[in-house]
């Protein structure tokens, strides 16, 4: 499937910013299946520096600065993505037997899933993770199982409240509220698989949505997503990592764009930045996301 990302955000300052640093995760992954065609990232009012540089994570992060005072900022970034539905693992393995594959052993090789078993920022290490989990992670239930098991009660336990939170909510607060969004849903079953034993990483991207039948798509009307990717140790060698999207109870498929991979949405916002000036400021942001006509 050929998808055009269209992601727009403005910023009104008052009183105008004098000089502002920025880094964006707007341009999506070329990896794991998915073909970057083109994209393009435009910023108004001109940049007087730009550049790119790959993370640890091998996500592209778009820097630039602004030395003159601007009362607006207007990023657009730009994208056409060739997508595919990706083969997913199987693994009949317990969960337990999962876990142990990751656990430090001594001469044992270092597998790289391993650095996303521990706390990051939005969501640290905490038992109230492991007591949400405890229902789906029985003893000897198959890793799979247990992660689709665990997705399906966050997606019909919690309640989807746009209000309810903010891109800062940590996810121990969401947990307790048992409402968020799709963001909180990915913090929530993130903690709750490093909880148990098993490396998980956040994933920002993109959704495609059906407008309802006999309407036009609205321009403007999609938003950015969020989901999780979970490791599956393999009975020899690497293993594979699959997706899962708590916030609607199902693996993703070729109707979900990627941008970036990190250890939560701390790691992969959008745009964030440092400002002189600009004490208060309004955020507006509008995605699009459709179909390539012909493909």
């Amino acid at each position: 499937m050929r998808l055009h990302v269209l992601h727009e955000t403005r910023y009104a300052y008052a009183p105008a910013v004098r000089t502002a640093l920025h880094m964006a995760h707007l341009r999506p992954a070329d990896r794991d299946g998915q073909r970057l065609l083109r994209h393009s990232l435009r910023i108004d009012p001109e940049p007087d520096q730009r550049s790119t540089a790959v993370d640890v994570s091998g996500n592209v992060r778009e820097f630039f600065g602004l030395q003159s005072a601007h009362e607006e900022l207007r990023v657009v970034a730009d994208s056409i993505v060739e997508t595919s539905t990706r083969e997913q693992p199987t693994s009949s393995l317990p969960w337990e037997a999962s876990r142990e594959r990751l656990r430090y052993h001594r001469d044992a090789a270092h597998d790289p899933a391993s650095e996303f078993l521990f706390a990051s920022p939005y969501v640290p290490r905490d038992a109230a993770f492991i007591d949400y989990a405890r229902a789906s992670f029985t003893p000897g239930r198959p890793l799979l199982e247990a992660a689709h098991g665990l997705m399906h009660r966050i997606h019909t336990e919690f309640a989807y409240v746009g209000a309810a939170t903010d891109a800062s909510t940590p996810a121990l607060h969401a947990l307790a509220l048992r409402k968020g969004v799709c963001q909180d849903f990915a913090h929530v079953l993130l903690g709750c698989l490093r909880s148990v034993g098993i490396p998980a990483r956040y994933v920002s991207g993109y959704l495609l949505t059906e407008p309802p039948p006999g309407q036009s798509r609205l321009l403007g009307s999609d938003a950015s997503h969020a989901w999780v990717s979970m490791y599956v140790p393999a009975a020899q060698g690497r293993g594979a990592w699959v997706d899962l999207d708590p916030t609607n109870d199902r693996v993703p498929g070729e109707d979900y764009v990627t941008v970036a991979t990190g250890r939560d949405y701390s790691d992969v916002s959008p745009i964030r930045g440092v400002i002189h000036g600009g004490a208060h400021h309004t955020l507006q942001v509008a995605v699009t996301v459709a179909p390539v006509e012909g493909s």
